[in-house]
């Protein structure tokens, strides 16, 4: 924002709502639409440079179109014949200024661009009423003595006055020069009170209505309505007229606004005329008010279509859901599955019978074929062996974070709904490789034992022990017997020999050791796949929340950001988070 130099210590409404709009205007960056934020910028620096400037001037406009008798007006309100008005159109081709209190107006008149201007201090006009009026007309013959001396004090420097009066005639809105209609946009976005100059004849004009006194339908603090050339109409069609026109504004928004029944060429209602823009002047208050005017005017256009309610913040179950549907998508169970039949094949291949465990070291370890069974690796480059997700998994993972997207920005306006989505899939070309790292780099204990691999590994190969020594102690006995050596007498236990036992023994507590350790296994097993499932979830709901859940929460607490700074914009309260 374009900073004054009130701002340092003026902490008055409109400063705070000017301060406010600069924020939402910042925080719709790229959310709303261009020519929206440019309007908010065009405010702000002219807020800024209007104060910057005279604050004793009240600017008055007269706006009007071809034929409505607005120079003719601007004369009769000034008591001066500065503005040319005849029956040529246009008359006006550049704004012309009737100043009371020249000390300080220059500035503000080259702000606006004004260059033919009149100084009316000490101006003692001849006549109350234009050069052009009928001086036959009963008001002109009653107004020529009584509102020449009214008229010439209209407006002097005075010590219980303070402050001063800008009047300017503008060109018509309507001409063919596009010069013109220029000049009229801009000092209509200038001016501190606007007075719109009608005639009967085009009062009802779609042009004047839907171009000009629509769009400032939200200035009506700051806006009079001038029905002229009333002389024109007879008495019972004036009421008519004046009528059919309130309701006309009331359908452009302008529902309190004073309407003034005027005949510059007379002089009739052009007192009362007077008298309200001298009140605007004497009251001081017309620059905030248009500023803020045109601060709620700007404030409702940057929020289009928004609720005026904050978004929820994500919800951890939303969060959990999408990195279900994230790890699901990326290959998780494939992983638990590999971690689950590769604990069994190390089990076997620790604990099963010592003749044939080694077979079991010769089927292939589903994690080690999945590069997850490494050890030494470094972190940022290992990656996962597993297959590169095919479109049914990228349909899969894409529409998680839609899903995800669309859930946090309900209730958003369209603009923001679309800003929601794109902060959810900002990093979707990376994510799948994220997500492959983040499983690379999960422990899964992948190369950890389970503490009764060692005793079922003794015991197995204390039974083959004994089942050997039993083998050899039997051989022994038969070679001697073939040999027709007298044995020596075979130890026996309740009638049973030694090395039968020993046999025996061995080979049975190698099978019940088997039967066991294959059940150990099955549940070591099991108990290894939901440990690895567990941290596999907590590394792809990591990653989620890094490329996912984080950015669409930061969207959202900018948009809520961005309609509180709109609500004190418009003078509410607004909701701080």
């Amino acid at each position: 924002m374009v900073k004054h130099k009130e701002e340092t210590t003026d902490q008055s409404p409109l400063t705070l709502r000017l301060e406010a709009l600069d924020e939402a205007r910042t925080l719709g960056e790229g959310r709303v639409e261009q020519v929206t934020l440019d309007a908010a910028l065009l405010v702000l620096e002219r807020a800024a440079a209007r104060r910057s400037l005279s604050a004793e001037h009240t600017v008055v406009g007269f706006f009007g179109a071809t034929g409505s008798g607005k120079s003719t007006l601007f004369n009769a309100v000034t008591g001066e014949n500065i503005a040319r008005s005849a029956a040529t159109r246009p008359t006006t081709s550049q704004p012309l200024a009737g100043i009371w209190g020249s000390e300080g107006a220059g500035p503000l008149l080259d702000w606006l661009d004004v260059a033919e201007r009149h100084v009316l201090d000490n101006a003692t006009p001849q006549n109350s009423t234009p050069q052009n009026a009928q001086s036959g007309t009963q008001a002109g013959a009653a107004s020529s003595s009584s509102e020449k001396g009214s008229v010439r004090n209209w407006f002097r420097k005075d010590p219980k006055v303070p402050g001063g009066l800008i009047l300017l005639d503008l060109p018509d809105f309507d001409s063919t020069e596009l010069k013109h209609r220029e000049i009229v946009e801009r000092l209509a976005g200038m001016v501190d009170v606007i007075v719109w100059v009608l005639d009967p004849q085009k009062y009802a004009d779609a042009t004047v209505h839907h171009d000009f006194m629509r769009k400032f339908s939200a200035h009506g603090a700051v806006t009079m309505v001038v029905l002229n050339q009333i002389d024109r109409l007879n008495e019972r069609e004036v009421p008519q007229v004046l009528d059919s026109l309130r309701g006309i504004m009331a359908q452009d928004g302008l529902t309190k606004v004073d309407l003034h029944a005027v005949s510059a060429r007379t002089g009739q209602g052009v007192d009362k005329l007077r008298a309200s823009i001298r009140r605007v002047a004497d009251e001081r208050a017309a620059l905030s008010t248009r500023l803020m005017a045109d601060v709620e005017r700007t404030s409702e256009a940057l929020a289009q279509g928004a609720t005026w309610e904050p978004l929820a913040q994500i919800e951890s179950v939303d969060e959990q859901r999408l990195a279900r549907q994230l790890a699901h998508a990326s290959g998780v169970d494939v992983v638990v599955r590999a971690v689950q039949r590769s604990y069994a094949l190390d089990a076997g291949a620790k604990t099963g019978w010592p003749v044939t465990r080694w077979i079991s070291r010769l089927r292939p370890d589903p994690l080690r074929r999945l590069n997850l069974k490494s050890k030494d690796v470094n972190p940022a480059v290992n990656r996962t062996s597993l297959p590169k997700p095919g479109a049914a998994q990228r349909a899969e993972a894409d529409g998680a974070v839609r899903e995800f997207a669309d859930r946090a920005s309900t209730g958003a306006p369209d603009a923001w709904r679309s800003s929601i989505r794109k902060a959810a899939r900002s990093s979707a070309e990376i994510l799948p490789d994220r997500l492959d790292q983040a499983l690379a780099n999960t422990d899964l204990a992948a190369n950890k034992g389970s503490w009764w691999w060692p005793i079922f590994s003794v015991i197995q190969w204390l039974a083959l022990v004994a089942a050997v020594v039993g083998l050899g102690w039997l051989g022994v006995l038969f070679g001697l017997q073939y040999f027709q050596i007298q044995p020596p007498e075979t130890p026996t236990v309740e009638g049973w020999p030694v090395p039968t036992l020993l046999v025996a023994f061995g080979v049975l507590l190698g099978i019940v050791l088997g039967i066991a350790g294959s059940v150990f296994a099955r549940f070591g097993a099991k108990s290894r796949a939901r440990t690895a499932r567990k941290r596999l979830n907590e590394a792809v709901r990591k990653v989620a929340h890094e490329h996912v859940t984080a950015p669409v929460s930061a969207e959202i607490d900018r948009y809520n950001r961005f309609i509180n700074a709109v609500s004190r914009a418009r003078g509410q309260q607004g909701r701080r988070r």
